[in-house]
């Protein structure tokens, strides 16, 4: 009987490769072990993405939304030349791209990014949960 609920110690039915050598069930041992690592490194990248993408998200979303902001108070900013052009100085300092080695970040690659590593948290999640079953 190879149900979740048997007593595979106390079975007969099984191969001499999967009994107990010194009291040890080395098949089990193995198995556990190797989910232990595989649910140890799902939840790590669970835990990291959990942590950088609200960042990453918010900063991607600020970024893409400053322009705007900017142009928003350039209207409030009426008739006064100094603050128009102190406000139109502001908004050409802003970057629309930033190079980081051989990375480029745009605004909206920022968003994209914070999303997929919310779906990499959900994903690692979902796979720890099923290694943690397994186990």
């Amino acid at each position: 009987m190879d149900s979740s609920f048997s007593n595979r110690a106390h079975d007969g039915a099984l191969s001499p490769n999967n009994r107990n050598v010194g009291g040890l069930n080395v098949s089990r041992i193995l198995r556990v072990a190797v989910w232990a690592v595989f649910y140890f490194l799902f939840y790590l990248v669970q835990q990291v993405s959990e942590l950088v993408a609200p960042l990453v998200l918010i900063l991607g979303i600020g970024w893409s939304a400053l322009p705007h902001i900017i142009g928003i108070a350039n209207g409030v900013a009426g008739s006064d030349p100094q603050t128009r052009d102190m406000i139109a100085h502001v908004a050409h300092s802003i970057p629309d791209h930033v190079e980081m080695g051989s990375h480029l970040l745009t605004p909206s690659s920022l968003v994209f990014d914070g999303l997929l590593l919310m779906a990499a948290a959900a994903l690692c999640a979902t796979l720890s949960t099923i290694a943690a079953r397994t186990m």
